[in-house]
């Protein structure tokens, strides 16, 4: 199978996951994860109709999206990765995006080059719900302090929270945990699922599912 067909596979099962749901397949965008695959391989999943896609690496995504962005306008490019604090005036630049604000010198870069540039990408809070050491994101206990900030410190907009479960539990709890946390502050955005989980991300209210491997095959 290609990808144009693993694409259209993915998108009947977003929406029949939708269905299940009892929610409309608009209300959720696939971010197809193009981290690590060259213009060759991500050619074809535009042709396919996808917009919107993925990266982890700011230096990655700047070397090889703006002449793909120029050959095919209306692309939105979103950072799905963790972001150093003196990648911000790129990040801020190039991303339509950012799922990955987790610590306040991050905050305190991303304000400033929002303001200097004019440019305002969605941001996204990254919580770690699993309070895993070697991971990013905000811990849970954290979070309400840490939105706070955001808004009061900061003057960012966070549009929604990112969360990324531990690998070796089931991921749903994790899920419903960022779910309760954006309702308590009013955060309609939900980025949650992946090439595994993303059906049961959409039951519990994903708004946008990163995935990549099920579109783009297995990384090397």
């Amino acid at each position: 199978m290609d990808s144009p067909e693993r694409l259209a596979a993915v998108r009947q099962q977003i929406a029949l996951a939708c269905r299940t749901a009892g929610r409309d397949p608009a209300s959720v965008t696939l971010v197809a994860v193009s981290k690590t695959f060259d213009a060759g391989a991500i050619e074809p999943v535009i042709a396919a109709g996808q917009s919107v896609f993925g990266e982890n690496r700011v230096q990655e995504a700047k070397a090889k999206w703006p002449a793909l962005q120029a050959r095919h306008p209306g692309i939105a490019l979103h950072l799905v990765g963790s972001l150093q604090s003196n990648k911000a005036k790129e990040a801020v630049a190039l991303f339509d995006a950012i799922h990955s604000v987790d610590r306040p010198s991050l905050c305190e870069a991303l304000a400033k080059e929002i303001a200097r540039l004019g440019r305002r990408p969605t941001l996204f809070v990254e919580l770690n719900t699993g309070s895993e050491p070697q991971k990013a994101g905000v811990p849970p206990e954290r979070a309400d302090e840490f939105l706070k900030a955001c808004r009061e410190t900061y003057g960012l907009a966070i549009a929604g929270l990112m969360c990324i479960p531990p690998a070796d539990e089931p991921p749903a709890p994790h899920f419903a945990l960022t779910a309760k946390i954006a309702w308590r502050h009013e955060l309609k955005l939900l980025s949650m699922g992946m090439s595994g989980d993303f059906q049961t991300a959409i039951e519990l209210g994903a708004t946008h599912v990163r995935i990549g491997a099920a579109i783009f095959g297995a990384r090397t």
